[in-house]
């Protein structure tokens, strides 16, 4: 074995050398990671497109026959919803019974009748005018608060009770009555064959008046009750024709009865609606 510096694996030889060489390593392994970047975001960008593209795919062949379908335009989108519409129970309240028929119907106007609850009003008021209350009466024997020829007629169509109420205001006095039958045909037919007249009901502070002189008289009827008026003058003065006073009196008289009778009507409506609706 020959050791000589010509040798061909000497110092400055052309065969391998025992030092490696790394400039070349450090330019192999940069270039590996370049290599390693771009794999990873084109992995990232493909990845992105992939998630697109099924997103793409699942809006347009949502119509769930695997063909693709145009989106709809906005004037085909479907319309909101709109508020939603109250709802009612199909229970149906009854409507509130008619106080005219528990006046003209015998077999519904059971309430008590009595002076007390038809005339429970300390004073008679209308049109502003006040007439203090003075006396009340009650008889089953119409005919006998009667004078000339009302009591027949009374006495023909059944009358079953008549009623009495007594007012006064500056010297006039109006006696009201409240006669019940058993049905409104008999009332209507009192009022057509009404013949003079009321007896006028004297007591507390009214002396007795329209005796032997000559006073006005009405009549009227509403369901089964006709209703009377007879006025004067307290001091024995004859009502005229042209007098006004006691005319007036017998009005506001007429009003009043016509109002006691209707909401004695109502009175006996509003309690059998109540009872309804408990039932």
């Amino acid at each position: 074995m020959s050791f000589g510096d010509g040798g061909p694996y000497g110092p400055g030889g052309s065969g391998p050398s025992s030092t490696p060489d790394w400039a070349a390593l450090a330019e192999e392994s940069e270039a590996r990671s370049k290599r390693k970047r771009w794999l990873l975001i084109g992995g990232g960008a493909l990845a992105t497109l992939a998630v697109a593209g099924i997103v793409a795919t699942a809006v347009i062949t949502s119509n769930g026959s695997g063909t693709p379908s145009a989106l709809p335009s906005p004037e085909k989108l479907p319309d909101e919803p709109a508020d939603p519409k109250p709802t009612f129970s199909d229970v149906s309240v009854p409507p509130p019974p008619d106080p005219m028929e528990y006046i003209s119907d015998a077999k519904k106007d059971t309430a008590p009748l009595t002076a007390a609850s038809l005339f429970p009003d300390k004073q008679l008021t209308a049109g502003g005018r006040t007439y203090p209350k003075a006396t009340t009466s009650s008889t089953d024997s119409c005919t006998s608060v009667a004078q000339g020829g009302l009591g027949p007629v009374l006495k023909k169509h059944g009358c079953e009770k008549l009623l009495r109420a007594t007012f006064s205001r500056d010297g006039v006095a109006v006696t009201v009555g409240v006669a019940r039958f058993d049905t409104k045909a008999a009332a209507a037919a009192v009022k057509e064959e009404y013949k003079p007249n009321l007896a006028a009901l004297a007591g507390g502070k009214v002396a007795p008046f329209c005796q032997a002189t000559a006073c006005r008289t009405s009549v009227n009827a509403t369901g089964r009750y006709a209703y009377f008026t007879i006025s004067g003058y307290l001091n024995g003065k004859a009502v005229t024709t042209s007098e006004t006073q006691a005319l007036q009196a017998g009005r506001d008289g007429a009003a009043y009865a016509w109002g006691r009778i209707m909401q004695r009507g109502r009175d006996q409506a509003d309690a059998a609606a109540k009872k309804q609706l408990q039932n």
